[in-house]
């Protein structure tokens, strides 16, 4: 078997209402759709996105490059292509955009491979779990109101999650504190709770609103500082009972690896996108396990479920719902609040082609 073609689409997915994060205010995403086609009809698929569609015709273009790394290609040797690219990558570095455009054709890939053997990608890899807890992360944001995050968190209980997390920001610590207190006691103490800070803390504020948090039984607290400010982290790390998460911003296996080396987080969340693609988080979930540190995951839901439960430090899922349009469905919480690993082969969902139709740039 060879790949033939690589093909791309471009589509929009509204976000509506708005998401007021405490970085900037997300409206859409856009997605690279990216198909490897073989000359036996087996397609791979896979994507990458760009929040607003900020850069998406860099993104596509970058997707476009690299096509002649996996024309001809067998997808049973498919492990070359990360070697492969980190060469041809190198003049322009292996951070950044490049590694975010390979991760399209690395998802491909693996869907390829999987759909080849008749396999999922969990069973190709070796799956350690049938199922995975999974937290509702689509909600609770800093644009909602006292009542409205409690109305949001009950709705999330109705949809059978058992897991949830709430954004806070820099400010008043009490007001953060009165916001996380309300979800707790709308969902109770027995379902998981995450609160993220998306990086806009300092080392005090952090440690002081950690602390301040702790009575209310958090799953973690995630980035509230800047990614790359490991010595941060580790910091905050140390100071508080409360577990810390993050690496959902560094590239490539090897910046998991800094993180571990430092101490920067109790949990690891790499995003398949960043890293560069499956081959690239497998490597960093082997590398958690290494150092005994459950890894989680960032966006990309459909994706990430077969590549955590082939992991043995495989942790949360976080529950996305910004692709599911795409797949025609959305992956749903079974009765004790676990996403299950699909059987259908590859990935174990596929694009939606009247779904590309209506989305299409």
């Amino acid at each position: 078997m060879k790949i033939t073609r690589l093909r791309t689409q471009i589509v929009v997915l509204p976000i509506d209402p708005p998401i007021l994060s405490a970085i900037f205010e997300i409206r859409s995403t856009c997605a690279v759709l990216c198909f490897l086609e073989t000359e036996q009809g087996l397609v791979g698929e896979g994507l990458v996105h760009a929040i607003n569609g900020v850069r998406i015709g860099l993104l596509h273009e970058a997707v476009r490059s690299m096509e002649p790394l996996v024309l001809g290609l067998d997808p049973r040797n498919g492990g070359s292509l990360n070697a492969r690219a980190w060469t041809a990558l190198n003049f322009f570095g292996t951070e950044g955009l490049q590694m975010q455009a390979l991760a399209g054709l690395d998802m491909a890939l693996w869907d390829l491979r999987g759909k080849a053997a008749g396999l999922n990608v969990a069973h190709l890899i070796g799956a350690a779990r049938t199922r995975l807890p999974v937290y509702a992360s689509g909600g609770l944001w800093l644009s909602s109101s006292i009542d409205e995050l409690q109305r949001e968190a009950e709705t999330f209980l109705r949809q059978g999650f058992r897991a949830m997390k709430v954004r806070v920001g820099p400010g008043n610590p009490n007001a953060m504190v009165e916001r996380v207190r309300a979800v707790r006691e709308a969902i109770g103490p027995n379902v998981g709770l995450m609160v993220d800070a998306n990086q806009q803390l300092t080392v005090p504020e952090a440690i002081r609103l950690g602390r301040m948090m702790e009575e209310l039984s958090l799953t973690w607290f995630e980035e509230p500082v800047p990614y790359h400010h490991h010595e941060g982290e580790a910091t905050i790390a140390a100071a508080l009972d409360t577990p810390l998460a993050s690496g959902e911003t560094v590239h490539s296996h090897r910046g998991i690896l800094r993180m571990l080396q430092a101490k920067a987080a109790d949990v690891l969340m790499p995003d398949v996108q960043r890293m560069g693609g499956p081959t690239e988080f497998l490597k960093a979930g082997a590398l958690c396990e290494a150092f005994s540190v459950p890894i989680s995951s960032h966006l990309f839901t459909e994706m990430s479920l077969p590549l955590l439960a082939g992991l043995n430090a495989g942790y949360y899922l976080e529950h996305m719902p910004w692709f599911s349009e795409l797949y025609g469905r959305a992956i749903e919480p079974d009765a004790e609040g676990f996403a299950v690993v699909p059987d259908a082969p590859g990935w174990g969902v596929s694009f939606d082609p009247a779904a590309i139709e209506r989305l299409a740039a």
